[in-house]
């Protein structure tokens, strides 16, 4: 995903962050913060969750949408306003748009999840699919701007809309005054540098860590290089942070007052989404659990207490079966093995005898018998099992082998 603006860059402030806090009273919930006890035993210091996947919409995004719109004259809001998303601001867009009384058509890709555009839609937002990917629905959506007049809400570059974001920060600095760490997900950088402008002008002292998917991290090359550099063709599991270029107006705020910014590889990103899952009780898309990746993937980097932003809760349903079997299968504890066997009745019901005694877990078996290079008699499977990690898997793979199992992948 690559967006582009002309916006002059325009500088962000406590004041106006606490400008938009007001605003948001009454509107965007003030999200819980949970404390992780198995996070903080592996960090040596108390983390905490920030929960925006609880938000309204089910992210942070409904937060800046609505300063954006709310600050729009008479005349602006009267022409409606447009968007383009695959999910999260698309969501918000539709939800402040319905709360302050203005039309709001929101561009989709064809292919988002039915899920995200049913919501939208719910929301009260005129939906309309054009593209294969966000960055042809961006075009759609600018193109209707132009020719009807009503106004693009960006989902990030805007001084309002990081002014929006920004009180997250503010609630964090209120739920966890002795915060030393914040770590928050970096797509185009709205949520990192609205965070970054409230804490760092009251508590300078904090460190601000933004994460990105290293398959879709503009920002290294982009800070390395002092202006907004894209990445071609961004490809990440966390739809939420895969931007190809820096916002102009976010990329000189995260420059200035953000301390680090770090990659986490997709293994890391599902098995954080599994352990926030599990552990945490907390359903997060990819890229809320983003900063969970990082604390997991060097916990012994950040000083404590540590807040760790969970900025959505978006998944669809389909995404997530797969990426818990990628998290489970990063842990070791999920295993796909291909086999062979003589194919005659009963020789299925002993291959799972063999499993049930090392106490493996079959979620799934498929047969193949008319392969060329498969013999006569013989069949090859398929299986995928559960098991209890690495050690389990090494125990698994040996007793195929000894019970006479050619294990093929």
């Amino acid at each position: 995903m690559s967006y582009r603006t002309a916006a002059p860059v325009a500088p962000v402030t406590l004041d106006d962050v606490r400008g938009a806090q007001k605003m948001l009273s009454g509107v965007a919930r003030v999200t819980a913060m949970e404390g992780s006890r198995h996070l903080s035993q592996l960090v040596g210091a108390p983390v905490h969750l920030k929960c925006e996947n609880l938000q309204r919409t089910g992210s942070f995004k409904l937060r800046g949408a609505y300063v954006r719109i709310a600050g729009l004259l008479p005349e602006q809001r009267a022409a409606g306003v447009v968007a383009a998303s695959a999910g999260n601001h698309a969501q918000g867009v539709a939800l402040a748009s319905s709360l302050l009384g203005v039309h709001a058509t929101v561009f989709m890709p064809k292919g988002a999840p039915l899920p995200k555009i049913s919501a939208t839609r719910d929301y009260g937002a005129e939906v309309r699919l054009h593209g294969q990917v966000v960055d042809e629905t961006l075009a759609a959506a600018q193109e209707y701007a132009e020719r009807t007049g009503a106004v693009f809400i960006h989902p990030f570059d805007h001084p309002d809309v990081i002014a929006g974001q920004g009180t997250v920060g503010l609630e964090i600095l209120e739920q966890c005054p002795e915060v030393r760490t914040v770590v928050v997900g970096i797509g185009g950088g709205g949520l990192a540098a609205g965070i970054a402008v409230a804490v760092k002008a009251l508590r300078p002292d904090v460190r601000i860590v933004g994460v990105q998917a290293e398959g879709a991290a503009a920002y290294p090359p982009s800070l390395a290089a002092g202006r907004p550099v894209a990445v071609e063709h961004p490809s990440t599991m966390a739809d939420g942070i895969k931007v190809g270029r820096p916002g102009d107006v976010p990329f000189g705020i995260v420059g200035d007052l953000v301390d680090e910014v770090r990659t986490v590889s997709e293994d890391e990103l599902s098995t954080a989404l599994l352990l926030c899952l599990e552990r945490a009780k907390l359903v997060v898309e990819p890229a809320g659990a983003s900063p969970v990746a990082a604390l997991l993937s060097e916990p012994g980097a950040f000083a404590g207490p540590v807040v760790a932003v969970l900025s959505g809760g978006n998944v669809d349903p389909v995404l997530m079966q797969g990426v818990l079997r990628h998290g489970m299968a990063a842990q070791g504890r999920y295993l796909a093995v291909r086999l062979r066997l003589t194919d005659r009745p009963g020789a299925l019901a002993t291959l799972l005898g063999v499993l049930s005694v090392v106490d493996a877990n079959v979620l799934d078996v498929s047969h193949v018998r008319t392969d060329p290079r498969l013999g006569l008699t013989e069949a090859e499977v398929e299986l995928h099992l559960e098991t209890k990690g690495p050690e389990h898997c090494v125990e698994v793979g040996r007793a195929l082998r000894e019970a006479g199992y050619p294990v093929i992948g």
